[in-house]
């Protein structure tokens, strides 16, 4: 299993949006940047992600699973834009915020961290595991 993050702006989409999507999931749709493209491509079915509220907030509020593989994106007729679909898993019992990210020194190197424009981002175990304690979830 591989870890990601994804990054949304809670006015455009929000995690409680995403939770009412129940287990069919929402395509993770409108990503315009083949970086990001590129690693929707990669993941498999059951890889975890953070869900980011970029903007306002700045925070992982949840757990994301993907739950169907990259496939043509909706929004588009562009054949070059594809994107997964994700599922809600379980909220953050405790947020965590970007300022508590780059505050803390074992995620110094997160891509959440160096590389903040990315809306696909990948994780680390390692980071997956710091972040999900200071979450608070077992």
């Amino acid at each position: 299993m591989a870890f990601w993050l994804f990054k949304s702006e809670p006015d455009s989409w929000s995690w409680d949006q995403q939770v009412a999507r129940g287990d069919a999931g929402e395509e993770w749709s409108g990503v315009r940047n083949y970086q990001a493209r590129n690693m929707m491509r990669a993941m498999k079915i059951g890889d975890r992600g953070f869900f980011y509220h970029s903007n306002i907030g700045k925070e992982i509020v949840g757990i994301v699973e993907v739950c169907a593989e990259s496939a043509q994106d909706s929004t588009t007729d562009d054949p070059r834009w594809d994107c997964v679909r994700l599922r809600a898993v379980c909220p953050l019992p405790r947020p965590v915020s970007l300022q508590e990210c780059k505050a803390d020194p074992r995620l110094q190197d997160m891509a959440l961290v160096k590389t903040s424009r990315l809306s696909v981002q990948p994780v680390t175990e390692a980071e997956w595991e710091i972040i999900c304690a200071l979450g608070q979830l077992r």
